[in-house]
């Protein structure tokens, strides 16, 4: 798989609305995974929200989208980061450090994640926020 470069929606508490009406308007298959899925959050309220959505269509577009946890900050209209998504490890991690560094911060490592995958997020020194996902099972060795 190469690595690919789509859009990922930030929404409050309406993430599934939001994905499937995406869904109806593109079409394509939605996946969508919850905080309670993953047991990847401590608050209870939070646990039907989702974590990640992933709609793919027959044409190739990509769109993702989550509801943010409520111990982040939300601002409507500024509710975008950049998701870059593959097999290549070395490659991700290399973008992955690029972004942070030179004036960019970590916001969350490089890391195994609950699902499986290597993940990380970072934003870059234009207040750009970024998501990398490195595909578990296909990942190729960082060397």
């Amino acid at each position: 798989m190469p690595t690919i470069l789509n859009p990922y929606l930030s929404f409050r508490d309406n993430a599934r609305d939001a994905m499937n009406f995406y869904q109806s308007v593109f079409g394509g298959e939605l996946t969508l995974s919850t905080f309670g899925d993953f047991q990847a959050s401590e608050d209870p309220a939070e646990a039907e929200k989702i974590m990640h959505g992933m709609l793919t269509t027959t044409q190739g577009l990509v769109l993702m989208g989550a509801d943010t946890p409520n111990s982040m900050e939300y601002h409507a209209g500024s509710a975008i980061s950049v998701s870059l998504s593959g097999d290549n490890e070395a490659e991700l991690r290399g973008y992955y450090e690029k972004l942070s560094g030179d004036g960019g911060a970590v916001t969350v490592p490089m890391e195994r994640a609950p699902w499986g995958d290597v993940f990380g997020m970072c934003t870059d020194r234009f207040g750009v926020s970024w998501l990398v996902n490195v595909n578990a099972g296909q990942a190729t060795a960082a060397p």
